[in-house]
């Protein structure tokens, strides 16, 4: 195993698009070492991460990705910070509640709550209680009701109550964030057609997410806006 007492280390899901890749940048830019992921090697190759990044090309669903992922926390030797980022929406178009099938569900939960909840479990000999952070990135959907969001919304309420179990049973700090509206290739493809260019760019959110990592409130859910 190889240690790195100095540099802080943070794990962050999805990390080559949106939000994950804005804050990974974030990080690695602030001298943490950032270890993240992406299904594509496209993509991990545009992301052009800087030093200290440590990029995993795969899909957080499969059990040898997420060892693999393990394997990286084991050789730092540290986890001070989990963000929970990768997700999907399921089957597009997004449809009401009545149209939703089993396939569907199998879609969207293994991705937004399933590998959270195992990968957790499988770095908690590195998550350190009342110093490292688990940051599940949520929704407003978690808790609103909108038309057509109903199975992407109860995979993030999941999600949710999963992040502040572990709190609660670990002694982890642990937040469920929402981070609002962001003008990322997921929300164009919530609203296929629909110009979204009035939403935000994920970069201006994660100052918010960096303030809440900072303030370090007690666990619970968070929305971005109020950092």
């Amino acid at each position: 195993m190889t240690t790195n007492t100095q540099a802080r280390v943070a794990l962050v899901t999805g990390g080559t698009a949106g939000l994950g890749l804005a804050l990974t940048r974030a990080l690695a830019a602030d001298g943490w070492h950032v270890i993240t992921d992406g299904r594509h090697e496209g993509r991990v190759k545009e992301a052009d991460f800087p030093a200290g990044v440590t990029a995993i090309i795969g899909d957080i669903t499969d059990a040898d990705h997420r060892s693999a992922l393990v394997n990286a926390v084991w050789e730092r030797g540290r986890l001070d910070l989990l963000v929970h980022n990768a997700s999907t929406l399921g089957p597009l178009p997004m449809r009401p509640l009545a149209e939703v099938g089993i396939p569907d569900l199998m879609e969207v939960w293994p991705t937004n709550i399933g590998a959270p909840l195992v990968l957790t479990g499988e770095l908690l000999p590195w998550l350190r209680p009342q110093e490292s952070v688990i940051v599940s990135i949520s929704s407003d959907a978690a808790v609103n009701h909108y038309e057509t969001w109903g199975l992407y919304g109860a995979s993030k309420a999941a999600l949710d109550h999963v992040t502040l179990t572990f709190a609660a049973e670990v002694g982890v700090t642990a937040f469920a964030v929402d981070p609002g509206d962001m003008r990322t290739q997921m929300h164009q493809d919530a609203f296929p057609g629909e110009d979204i260019s009035d939403r935000p760019l994920p970069e201006s959110v994660v100052p918010r997410l960096l303030r809440l990592l900072d303030r370090r409130p007690a666990s619970g859910r968070y929305r971005a806006e109020d950092f």
